[in-house]
């Protein structure tokens, strides 16, 4: 099965488990309002539709998808992006060989993938952890993981998860993978977020300071927005489609989002190989030119 296939089905398949419709053209419907209220990209129903009939029904032969919108779809899904969605669905593919652990502590559920060459966790319950200051670890946690064969440098890992939140990942290619994010259910439920440099930072303040602008939480954008400060690392395999970027004063700034600069308001561009060659990558040069 194709990536593309198995894309578009896991987005019908998620829309159908909370629609009330029970044709194509009705979950089509639900899913452009769940992609537009979610991640706040719109998508017309009748494309959905016609991916239906190419992906599922096979009444049409597959179609192309252009990046912008995988990459979207991915995202409704909870992924990075597509390059992200396709390197999750080829690990799945390889679990055969490795063991899979579930773990309890204080009503939080995590799971751990050991095997290959590094280790990937994830958040799959998540219910808060008490934060009471006398966070006990499940007595049986260390056994439990040893009897599933898990080593030294996993089971750190997943006691660092479980009672710290962090999410970590041995994924490479992407451009923000770069970055440990710092979201999790818990943050994001703060009502406020402000522009800390490079990426957005989470509080309950609704004003920190006359220097700081807080705006209300955006989910979408506090968790995939952020500046790229390795542009040295960008080039058009890695970035079309994946970077945008701004260009004020001569100065330009790469982002790994679409929308507006936190700062100056003005909309992002997708970036190009004519920006990428000039102001990106490892042959940047030292003169900047006018565009």
């Amino acid at each position: 099965m194709s990536k593309r296939k198995q894309l578009i089905q896991n987005v019908f398949e998620r829309i159908k488990e909370t629609s009330e419709k029970d044709t194509k053209y009705g979950w089509s419907d639900d899913l452009a309002d769940a992609i537009e209220k979610k991640i706040k990209f719109k998508i017309s129903s009748r494309t959905l539709s016609r991916y239906y009939d190419a992906y599922i029904d096979g009444i049409d032969e597959e179609k192309g998808i252009e990046t912008l919108i995988l990459n979207r779809l991915s995202q409704y899904l909870g992924f990075n992006d597509y390059e992200d969605f396709c390197t999750t669905i080829e690990k799945k593919g390889e679990n055969a060989s490795k063991t899979i652990v579930k773990i309890g502590v204080d009503n939080n559920e995590a799971s751990s993938i050991s095997g290959g060459t590094g280790v990937n966790i994830s958040i799959i319950n998540t219910n808060e952890v008490a934060s009471s200051g006398d966070n006990e670890r499940d007595p049986g946690l260390i056994d439990r993981i040893k009897e599933n064969g898990l080593g030294i440098l996993e089971m750190t890992f997943v006691l660092l998860m479980v009672m710290g939140g962090v999410v970590f990942s041995n994924n490479k290619g992407s451009v923000s993978r770069g970055l440990i994010s710092n979201w999790d259910p818990i943050t994001v439920d703060k009502p406020f977020m402000y522009w800390d440099g490079d990426r957005y930072m989470a509080t309950d303040s609704s004003s920190l300071g006359p220097q700081i602008d807080v705006i209300p939480m955006d989910k979408f954008r506090f968790k995939y927005f952020k500046k790229i400060t390795r542009p040295d690392t960008l080039n058009a395999t890695n970035s079309m489609g994946k970077v945008w970027y701004d260009k004020t004063n001569n100065n330009v700034e790469f982002f790994t989002s679409y929308g507006k600069h936190p700062i100056n308001d003005k909309a992002l561009k997708d970036v190009s190989e004519r920006i990428l060659n000039h102001y990106a990558g490892y042959q940047q040069s030292d003169s900047i030119e006018v565009e």
